[in-house]
């Protein structure tokens, strides 16, 4: 049955939504504060400025910085791969993000500036994720936080039963529906095991990322 959705962009949205959801538990629990997204850590720098602890605001502060700072970095990478027609820009976005979460894995295994570094990869490695995979299906979608996206779906939802007093005798599914519930369920799932991950294995569980970002490029280079 066709979905009305294209399978690869419905596959790479759940792989990178799952990606989102195990980076945010995983380094919530690393390093205390949120790396996927900036409305958390904004609340918990607050938190610690009140309480005058410079280090802890330094965390989260540097976590919202730097998850911003993946928009700029996107369009950097944007320009360059439209330059360089062989590296295509999700591989290569992907390929970069390994690497900072690797990065962030290495702060924190070997104690490189306690946990600033690891949060400024981490979240520099989830911005960056955020700002160049923006769409999918012909929908605005999310894939490091559940915010936009529960919101988009609980309006669409109410849009769409407001409107019928009286339900039709046959609704054909919008398959965009499908999409969302899909990125939602990953992300959820995603935290779910990113958490267990680090629980068990302590900081090489947060590679897991990482080994999950890899398996999306090779199968994307081999479907090609």
């Amino acid at each position: 049955m066709n979905s009305g959705v294209p399978a690869p962009d419905k596959w790479l949205s759940f792989g990178l939504a799952f990606v989102g959801g195990f980076g945010d538990a995983a380094g919530f629990l690393l390093a205390k504060t949120f790396t996927g997204h900036i409305t958390g850590s904004l609340v918990l720098g607050a938190i610690t400025v009140a309480a005058q602890d410079w280090r802890g605001a330094l965390a989260h502060f540097s976590a919202v910085a730097f998850f911003l700072a993946g928009i700029p970095l996107n369009v950097l990478i944007v320009r360059l791969t439209a330059a360089q027609p062989s590296w295509p820009l999700l591989r290569t976005v992907m390929g970069i993000e390994v690497i900072l979460i690797i990065a962030a894995y290495l702060a924190l295994a070997y104690h490189l500036a306690g946990v600033e570094i690891f949060v400024v990869c981490q979240s520099l490695a989830l911005g960056l994720q955020n700002a160049a995979f923006r769409r999918a299906g012909g929908i605005s979608v999310h894939t490091t936080y559940l915010t936009g996206l529960i919101t988009g779906l609980l309006a669409k939802e109410a849009e769409r039963h407001a409107f019928h007093v009286t339900p039709p005798l046959s609704t054909v599914p919008d398959p965009k529906f499908g999409l969302l519930y899909g990125i939602w369920g990953s992300f959820v799932l995603g935290a779910v095991t990113g958490a267990a991950m680090v629980f068990h294995f302590k900081e090489p569980g947060i590679l897991g990322a990482a080994l999950i970002l890899f398996i999306i490029i090779i199968r994307r280079e081999v479907c090609r």
